[in-house]
């Protein structure tokens, strides 16, 4: 039985190599994203036709050997063209980790999770017109664990499930000459979007800024942080961070205020005025906002399902680039509906003119698709001061 394959990464390489060890099962070719994508490097390195998508959400026929028996499609998010679907004598089949039809989309683990199902499964499917709407070819479920993650689930359970069904698929194919087709029913249907959040990535623009930060001491009384925050609004100053507090009766507080260079002495003099309201008053200034012509400022924003490993593989990825992180904030937040941890990164970063910032996006959208999470880049095109 000839069969074409076509996917991408981790698990589509998975499949090629348990098809190839079916008997009478020939793979006529396969069909990848990218030149360097892991499914890729596994036919080039197994002697196998391949073709590399022009358009990665697309499958053209001409992509596929003739007269072929089966097309299987293994994590891919490229639609397989009916005139594709016609080459094939059985059509084709896909597998997607969930009980079909619920979770019907590209995000159908993370939805399990976040919806808090107890059980999950994964369905192989006839390719067909619709929203992984074809009939089920074949099926099974497993429990979710508590505190499991969405990639927890995929690597534990549904990966392997995936691999299963598929050959158990191809199997019956090759024996029988048919497949199994059961309809869905669309009564029970679920959408599994794609997740909006994670990275955003921002470069501003540069501006010439000088740093203020101001200590303030003095009896405790209502309106301290009013004077501050009135005189920073009226130059035009940035409240970039403080911290303040109640000190044996007296308040305590540090303030870091960025304003326009022109209107930064003016500032500094009106409050260091405030000691006439009986406080002491300290101003150190600093250049140091202004970013030089070799650096550029870069805002990223991360928001994701929390796991081990985000921090340490973001910044792997900046240091690698030559990217300095001038400060980050880090923050886990716990859902009220689905009871799990988000985690959430905010960083300041310099990075050298010289880094191609689409670069930067494509190596973190690939971090991001290792992480199961999705990444948005939102480039800013820096602007003279």
């Amino acid at each position: 039985m000839k069969c074409a394959l076509v996917g991408s990464r981790y698990f589509g390489a998975l499949v090629l190599e348990a098809l190839r060890k079916e008997e009478n099962v020939i793979i006529a070719s396969v069909v990848a994203p990218a030149e360097d994508d892991r499914l890729a490097q596994a036919a080039r390195a197994a002697g196998l036709p391949l073709h590399v998508l022009e358009n990665p959400k697309f499958v053209p026929a001409e992509a596929l050997a003739e007269d072929v028996d089966l097309i299987i499609a293994a994590h891919t998010h490229a639609r397989v063209s009916s005139e594709a679907l016609a080459r094939s004598r059985l059509g084709g089949v896909g597998y997607h980790p969930s009980l079909l039809p619920r979770h019907r989309g590209i995000a159908a683990v993370e939805w399990t999770i976040l919806e808090g199902d107890p059980i999950a499964g994964g369905s192989v499917y006839h390719l067909a017109d619709g929203w992984d709407a074809g009939a089920i070819a074949a099926q099974d479920w497993c429990f979710v664990k508590k505190g499991e993650t969405a990639r927890d689930l995929w690597e534990r359970a549904l990966a392997p499930m995936g691999l299963s069904l598929l050959t158990r698929v191809v199997r019956e194919a090759r024996d029988s000459g048919r497949l199994h087709a059961a309809q869905q029913d669309p009564a029970f249907a679920t959408r599994a979007p794609m997740l909006r959040k994670s990275v955003v990535l921002t470069e501003e623009a540069q501006v010439d800024n000088v740093s203020l930060v101001v200590s303030i001491i003095g009896p405790d009384r209502p309106g301290i942080v009013s004077l501050v925050a009135e005189r920073a609004q009226r130059y035009g100053a940035n409240w970039a961070a403080s911290r303040m507090t109640r000190m044996a009766g007296d308040f305590a507080g540090m303030v870091h205020l960025e304003v326009p260079r022109q209107q930064a002495d003016a500032l500094e003099s009106t409050l260091r005025a405030l000691e006439a309201n009986g406080l002491r008053v300290t101003v150190a200034r600093s250049d140091a906002a202004t970013v030089p012509a070799s650096l550029r400022s870069v805002e990223l924003e991360l928001v994701g399902e929390d796991r081990i490993g985000i921090v340490s593989s973001v910044t792997r990825i900046l240091a690698e680039r030559g990217v300095s992180i001038e400060n980050i904030h880090t923050e886990t937040v716990r859902s009220g509906i689905s009871g799990k941890q988000t985690f959430k990164i905010g960083a300041h970063l310099l990075a050298p003119a010289t880094v191609d910032i689409n670069a930067l996006r494509l190596e973190l959208g690939a971090l991001a698709s290792e992480m199961m999470v999705d990444i948005a880049l939102d480039e800013r095109p820096a602007q003279e001061a």
